[in-house]
């Protein structure tokens, strides 16, 4: 991915972003862009015009830490953004590649260990990648994304799924939510690694073959994928609300770990026991009668 063209146009977006009463910033009558204009981002963040406009043209190489930061503040931009913004300065200095390998091909297969300890999760627990791979799962983890396992790929994808899968409107009741989480969590995974040409191939194809996939590309969010809830709908066991937390691995970067649970004496957590049954009866989580 092109680094000055990413910077442009991230920071634009979000420049767009923030409304001038949010910036503090009178309105001062009909304004023709949305959002703030280069100049009022430029005397928030303390520097000149000119500059700032140079670093939104995407010269990002040798600006420092402090003025991406004073940046980042004008912005108002969240962890995820800054972290994104900064990721995307250490691209443009070529100090990326001293921080995290590239170009090596990524793994598409688990460590043996790895496989028995999610099997040991008692809840359903998945392992991913940057590019949402769906690695790896436990018996309940297959059971309750038992639509992505019964898509043609080998390796089931989160972002092919939800875009090119009619299954995955069914699955997430809120799909649009779904959907933007999805998009920020692959644009995340660009801005660490730009040089993943699996990620490249995956966004390259969603991007051809899905308008609303191409539309949230274009927005340039950004998130960290770390706890909160989600809702589903599983074909067999109905309505289910998880909380879930992630966690990157620490043996292996690049990988994923969720574990998914239920409230305690919740009609979630009855149905997911009621999952559990059906799993364990049907022994592998296995297309049956819809």
């Amino acid at each position: 991915m092109n680094n000055r063209v990413e910077v442009q146009e991230f920071l634009s977006s979000r420049r767009a972003k923030i409304t001038p009463e949010r910036a503090g910033i009178p309105a001062g009558g009909q304004r023709r862009v949305p959002g703030l204009r280069r100049g009022e981002v430029a005397a928030l963040a303390g520097m000149s015009v000119e500059y700032y406009s140079k670093v939104e043209r995407g010269a990002l190489a040798g600006v420092s830490a402090g003025v991406l930061e004073a940046i980042a503040r004008a912005l108002h931009l969240d962890d995820a953004e800054r972290a994104h913004l900064m990721r995307l300065a250490q691209e443009a200095n070529g100090s990326s590649a001293l921080l995290k390998p590239s170009r090596r091909p990524r793994r598409r297969t688990v460590r043996p260990s790895l496989q028995w300890t999610l099997d040991a999760i008692t809840s359903p627990a998945i392992v991913v990648n940057g590019r949402q791979d769906l690695l790896a799962a436990n018996l309940l983890g297959r059971a309750l994304f038992r639509d992505l396992y019964a898509g043609p790929s080998a390796t089931p994808n989160f972002g092919t799924f939800t875009f090119l899968d009619a299954a995955a409107r069914r699955l997430y009741p809120d799909w649009e939510l779904f959907a933007d989480m999805t998009v920020a969590n692959l644009r995340t995974a660009a801005g660490v690694d730009p040089h993943d040409k699996g990620l490249h191939d995956l966004v390259g194809e969603l991007c051809t073959r899905s308008d609303d996939f191409r539309r949230r590309w274009a927005a340039h969010n950004v998130r960290i994928h770390g706890t909160g809830t989600k809702d589903f709908h599983h074909h067999v066991v109905g309505d289910l609300t998880l909380a879930y937390e992630s966690m990157e691995l620490r043996a292996d970067s690049d990988l994923t770990l969720t574990i998914y649970a239920a409230q305690p004496g919740s009609p979630t957590a009855e149905a997911l026991a009621l999952l559990a049954s059906w799993a364990a009866t049907t022994g592998t989580a296995a297309a049956v009668p819809s």
